[in-house]
């Protein structure tokens, strides 16, 4: 018969550690991509910083953002890739809440889940709505 390895804490650890550093690159790279596309296509534009106009903004909302991302406009890459920045220590949270899970600590699930929801409600603009 074959062991079954256990899952130490030394291993959800590394698991996570290895998450959030491949988040970080990952949105890193995202954002030096899209930066570059940007400076291909506006590079030589002159900009007016005295006068800003708040309906020359279109990327306000998440789904604005992955709209314009498969178009391959570079300020929607920059603004994907700081996304994924943003939900990088979400993955983290929701990988401490599996890993409490696993390892049936059920106080930490629950701290973790409104810690989660927390986040959550603090992201979709709160109470302020």
């Amino acid at each position: 018969m074959q062991e079954t390895k256990q899952i130490t804490d030394k291993d959800i650890q590394t698991l996570v550690g290895n998450l959030l550093r491949t988040g970080v690159y990952i949105s890193m790279g995202i954002v030096i991509l899209g930066g570059i596309i940007y400076l291909f296509d506006h590079g030589r534009e002159k900009i007016d910083y005295a006068v800003f106009d708040i309906n020359k903004v279109s990327l306000k909302t998440v789904a604005a953002i992955f709209e314009e991302v498969v178009t391959f406009k570079g300020v929607a890459i920059v603004q994907f890739g700081l996304l994924m920045l943003i939900f990088t220590p979400i993955a983290r949270v929701i990988m401490a809440v599996v890993s409490f899970f696993i390892e049936k600590d059920y106080l930490y699930v629950l701290i973790g889940l409104i810690v989660l929801s927390i986040i959550m409600i603090s992201l979709s603009g709160g109470f302020a709505h």
